[in-house]
Parts: C-alpha cells; structure tokens; sequence
C-alpha cells in the first residue's frame, strides 16, 4: 500500500502532499506549554492534534526515521509577575506546573515526544539566533 500524506500549507494556501526535506527523515518541532499556572482545556488542543500527527507520521514512516520535539518555555513575564506576586521561587512554580502539565498529558494518553527542551537550557543558542537575524536584517531592535 502506498502511503502519502496531503497536508495543508498555510504559506500556499493548498493542500500538498508533504514530502520530508530530508529523504526518509520527519522533524515536528511543535510550541509547549509556557509552564506559568494550571493547564487548561486549550492546551489541551495542540496536544492532540500534534500527538494524532505524530502517531499518523509514525504509520507513514518509521518511528526511527521521526523526530518529534516540543519545547517547554519555562521563562516568561507571566512566569516572572506570579513568582513575584506569590513569593515563590521561578524554579518551583515551573517545576510544579510542569508535572501539571505531564498529568494532563498522561489522562490524555498522548505521545511523549523525543525530545522536550526548556527554554532555559537554550538562552545563550537563542540570543545567538537573535543577534544572527538581526544582522541580516530580518529583525530589528526597538529603542525600549
């Protein structure tokens, strides 16, 4: 059976059939939770819709051949005003709403994805991104 994949691309406008950029390889990078209070029915979406791509990837392809990450960002104004606000250290309202989080994608019953990076592990790498699209002008820096 010939196993193919019409995704809609929302650059185009059309469905096309979705061909991996590298042969025999699929990354989905996917945006998690920003881990600053209880989980609620709306994250619940991207879950499943993202967990129902990845199990049909998995049918196409080989789970070997698949590469799923989805990023934590466990720094963020909401994160930094509820520490404040609470008395409570950035580190244990993260960790708390993170095993929330992990709760919820259990009783869902989703996929764990490969590979589930905070946002803090990754300052330095982000701030080189940055710095590399400001310099080719595809962002700018506003004076406040």
């Amino acid at each position: 059976m010939n196993k193919q994949l019409n995704i809609f691309n929302t650059l185009s406008g059309k469905k096309e059939k979705f061909i991996p950029i590298n042969t025999g390889k699929v990354g989905m990078y996917v945006c998690g939770p920003t881990v600053y209070d209880f989980p609620h029915i709306g994250n619940a979406r991207p879950l499943v819709v993202f967990d129902v791509l990845y199990r049909l990837l998995k049918l196409i392809y080989t789970n070997k051949s698949i590469t799923y990450v989805r990023n934590i960002t466990d720094v963020d104004d909401k994160i930094i005003n509820r520490s404040a606000n609470e008395n409570k250290p950035v580190n244990e309202i993260t960790s708390e709403t993170i095993r929330w989080f992990n709760e919820d994608n259990d009783y869902l019953n989703v996929i764990k994805p490969t590979h589930e990076p905070k946002a803090t592990e990754y300052i330095s790498q982000m701030i080189s991104m940055i710095e590399i699209l400001i310099s080719k002008s595809n962002a700018y820096v506003l004076e406040d």
